[in-house]
């Protein structure tokens, strides 16, 4: 682990933000980023991160108290690689002019769409994955030819400093800004008059963001969270689906925004579900206290919080299991053991917000329209996991869950794929991010229209002639 204390960053206010904010959008009136710069930023960017590897590792696993460092180099590390390759391999077409079709009575004028950058992006980052949700939109971001102003989680804060320090060796303070700092100067960050905000966090600060930035009409991207089910169709091979559930439920410890939250499974294969799923669970971490593959909750913060919502739960008599291997092993950080509770009632906190740790309620349905039932009865999800190879049933369940984003038969991975885009919806979030989506959303699409030397625009002049209305009369019966 590295104990190193972060160096000392620089101390910013509401007024110094501003300031900074300023500087940037100067910079990027004089002179906008060209493709040239924008690839060889990204070339530059990719060299310092494959560069700062095993220091990423060492940083993240010190916020954490314990981070495994298989899930940091494939969640933080790699996925950021490989953004970066997509979208240097995509830009230049991207970027590139696209014709659109012009409505017949306005021929032989021409259109097309051009994408411009908009300006200063600010991009919010959480303490889950510090370091990819950081530097992925900063990717995106600068690929759209825009100056980047980041403000870092202050939970992670070692992570924090060295993405400051990365981004410094990279890019002129005028082009990328790294800000760190507290709750206050996230709120100052939030409303600032950037050209467009991207936040990743929870829905309640992510209202609180969205409030901030109303002010000054800035655009939001929100990347919120909310509790994702796994539903698992009668007939569904209980083991596969165990296994994936705890593949996704286990990895950074269930602190992943599209990690499973929730598990519906028909009532009579409840248990058997459990034992499976638990038995799943023995094989992926056979000790706690010692094993470098588990990952701790982050803070006492968090771990406390996760406690209270067990607390509550026995309180109301739920059933609990818990996986508890006797290793007598002292944990070097937050341990919260991978925990079900069986049907807790809504009323219950684990059901009420988005767990974000190791604790996973299952509930028994009846039927599965009982099932799709429940799941339409709450906010709409980031992430929808349904397990089924009925395909016409299937179908019809896609066709009725509207979430952020589905995996069907496992968990987790669509995150990570470049053409599928990252974005929540209602209560989950809005817009959305991730290769060719990232572009965009960092980017106005420009419509323009080229009137053609010889064209029919006179008919329009005033006064107006019977001809245009005898036209007018034919277009609009």
């Amino acid at each position: 682990m590295d104990s190193r204390e972060p160096a000392q960053a620089p101390t910013h206010t509401p007024a110094s933000l501003a300031t900074t904010l300023a500087t940037l959008r100067a910079a990027w009136l004089k002179r906008r980023p060209d493709f040239a710069q924008r690839r060889a930023d990204l070339d530059h960017l990719a060299a310092a991160i494959k560069a700062k590897r095993e220091a990423i590792v060492e940083a993240i696993n010190a916020d954490f108290g314990r981070r495994a460092s298989v899930e940091t180099l494939a969640a933080d590390v790699m996925v950021t690689l490989e953004e970066i390759k997509h979208v240097r391999k995509h830009l230049r077409s991207w970027m590139k002019p696209k014709r659109a079709p012009i409505n017949l009575l306005f021929l032989p004028a021409r259109g097309e769409i051009r994408y411009l950058p908009l300006g200063v992006v600010g991009i919010v980052a959480p303490w889950n994955y510090p370091f990819q949700l950081a530097i992925i939109p900063l990717v995106d971001a600068i690929a759209a030819g825009n100056h980047v102003m980041i403000k870092p989680s202050e939970f992670t804060p070692r992570t924090s400093a060295l993405i400051r320090e990365l981004c410094a060796a990279v890019f002129p303070p005028e082009r990328v800004t790294v800000v760190e700092g507290g709750a206050e100067v996230g709120a100052a960050f939030t409303a600032l008059p950037f050209d467009h905000l991207l936040f990743t966090g929870s829905t309640a600060v992510g209202r609180k963001v969205m409030a901030a930035a109303a002010p000054n009409l800035v655009p939001v991207t929100l990347e919120l969270g909310g509790k994702s089910p796994a539903l698992i169709a009668p007939g569904f091979d209980l083991a596969l689906a165990a296994e994936r559930i705890a593949t996704g439920k286990l990895f950074n410890a269930g602190q992943t925004c599209v990690a499973p939250d929730y598990v519906l499974v028909p009532e009579a294969q409840r248990e058997a579900f459990i034992d499976l799923f638990f038995a799943a669970v023995a094989k992926r971490l056979p000790t706690l206290g010692d094993n470098a593959d588990l990952t701790c909750v982050i803070n006492p913060r968090q771990s406390q919080r996760l406690r209270e919502w067990l607390d509550d739960a026995k309180q109301r008599g739920v059933a609990i299991r818990q996986h508890a291997p006797d290793d007598g092993k002292a944990a070097p950080g937050e341990i919260i053991p991978p925990t079900v509770l069986i049907d807790p009632p809504d009323e219950a906190r684990v059901m009420q917000e988005e767990i974000f740790g190791p604790l996973l309620p299952v509930k028994g349905y009846r039927t599965h329209d009982e099932a799709l039932a429940y799941i339409l009865g709450r906010d709409r999800p980031l992430a929808f996991y349904p397990f089924d190879r009925d395909s016409e049933r299937l179908e019809r369940t896609l066709d009725t869950v509207v979430a952020g984003s589905v995996c069907v038969n496992d968990t987790l991975i669509q995150f990570g794929q470049h053409e599928l885009p990252i974005g929540g919806v209602g209560a989950s979030g809005m817009g959305h991010y991730h290769g060719h989506q990232g572009f965009l959303t960092f980017s106005k699409a420009m419509p323009v229209m080229r009137q053609a030397r010889l064209n029919g625009m006179f008919l329009f002049d005033q006064p107006y002639s019977g001809l245009m209305k005898r036209v007018l009369d034919v277009l609009t019966r």
